[in-house]
């Protein structure tokens, strides 16, 4: 997998305007209260997480199972986390200025500069150099800041299309390739009640910023301070598509965790719609295998000025929390977890390690008509473009998602959009004490 080193980190950039932080980051050796026995006792680990845990998925229970009887020696605890991201976060830094955090924890690419900041993470990097081969370059480097590193990375996050074959060949058309022929078909399908873009408001923080930074970041650092530049050429010409589709009624405005978003999926009305990679069992769960067969994968064609690149939408690693007491057993569990490529991808994760090839699991093939799913997801890596984060994007995402919410119902145009995000990053990293180039 193809990464962008210099656009996906950030890494210099974060530490180099972290430096006007009073207490940003910083790790310490000594032990906390988490992590168990060591004078020659069971190591005690725990790990909380996110993941979907649903049926027909291989439980992280399970994996962590095997583990434990692979390893007496090395005993983790999985805990379950029901929240979203945001609220995980909260708890991570209450339970560490408490002293009684987990030792491990997963987070959000764009999540890790923010956890970093509030001085929460630990420096493993003497751990987690031995596994870096194990891991695709640019989420490795995803995990570090500064030169130290703070845990290990799980999976990526590409944007792609999902899209009804069987519809589209019944309207006559193919997966566009250009922003023309996307508006045409669009329009084209809408005249028949169907449609092949949908304009998620709930996700704009994650997809409008994947696709508008397929050509060129947002965040870049001049000396010791931040510039920030929501409104580049990638972002403006997101807006004026979608807000072409709009105009022209050619787009659905259901929001993605909206049960209206899955009923249109299952009356058959929303036959095409851009994703991460990761809502490919989602997406099946949605339509309750109505459709079955007829769905596919597709890369993102050069609709937005980004040349066939697509962006991230998501993407997490596990990072290693103040306190941890057994960092070296911590990376041993955690690299061999986060290589255990079958299971993982049953959990609908498209795994940032390089030890194997995933396959698709047979459920995935059956519901997308034989394809090789798995495989289509590697091209999207190979076309994923870099997109570095600052410390506290989860605002700029609120503030995105707010003014997308006002978009949807024909209060705003797209471009607002950004120029909210543009506020809120500035505002942001002021708060964080950090400085920003005018």
């Amino acid at each position: 997998m193809k990464w962008n080193k210099g656009l996906m980190t950030g890494a210099a950039a974060v530490a180099a305007a972290c430096m006007a932080l009073s207490g940003c980051g910083g790790a310490s050796s000594s032990g906390g209260a988490s992590g168990g026995s060591s004078a020659g006792g069971k190591v005690e680990i725990t790990y909380i997480h996110r993941l979907p845990d649903k049926s027909g998925m291989t439980s992280v229970e399970q994996i962590v199972s095997r583990w434990n009887k692979e390893h007496p020696d090395i005993h983790v605890k999985a805990i379950h986390f029901n929240g979203n991201a945001s609220d995980l976060i909260k708890k991570l830094e209450t339970d560490v200025k408490a002293g009684n955090a987990p030792d491990l924890a997963q987070a959000g690419y764009s999540e890790i500069p923010e956890l970093f900041t509030k001085g929460i993470l630990e420096d493993v990097t003497s751990e987690a150099e031995q596994y870096k081969g194990d891991f695709a370059e640019g989420p490795f480097d995803n995990m570090s800041i500064g030169g130290k590193t703070f845990g290990l990375p799980q999976d990526t996050g590409p944007l792609v299309y999902y899209y009804n074959k069987t519809e589209f060949d019944k309207l006559g058309i193919a997966v566009p390739k250009t922003q023309g022929e996307l508006i045409a078909s669009a329009k084209k399908a809408a005249a028949q009640g169907k449609y092949i873009m949908s304009f998620q408001a709930d996700e704009a923080g994650n997809m409008l910023t994947g696709l508008a930074g397929a050509s060129r970041p947002w965040y870049t650092v001049e000396g010791d301070a931040w510039k920030v530049d929501t409104q580049t050429a990638g972002s403006k010409a997101v807006a004026k598509v979608y807000q072409q589709l709009l105009d022209d009624k050619s787009a659905t405005t259901n929001p993605r965790w909206d049960p209206s978003f899955d009923a249109s999926l299952q009356k058959g009305e929303l036959i095409g719609t851009i994703g991460a990679a990761w809502e490919a069992p989602l997406l099946m769960d949605s339509m309750a295998d109505k459709g079955k067969g007829d769905w596919r994968v597709a890369q993102i064609g050069d609709w937005f000025d980004n040349g066939e690149k697509t962006g991230p939408d998501g993407g997490s690693g596990v990072v290693a929390l103040k306190g941890i007491k057994h960092k070296a057993e911590a990376m041993q569990f955690l690299d061999w977890f986060n290589t255990q490529i079958d299971d993982l991808t049953s959990q609908g994760l498209v795994v940032a390690a390089t030890t194997g090839t995933a396959k698709t699991p047979a459920s995935w093939s059956e519901f997308y008509g034989g394809q090789d799913v798995m495989a289509e997801f590697a091209a999207a890596n190979a076309n994923l473009a870099g997109f570095s984060y600052i410390p506290g994007f989860s605002a700029v995402g609120t503030a995105m998602k707010e003014k997308a919410a006002d978009v949807a119902e024909g209060k705003a145009k797209t471009g607002s959009i950004f120029d909210a995000a543009q506020t809120a990053s500035v505002d942001t990293l002021k708060d964080y004490g950090l400085s920003v180039a005018q």
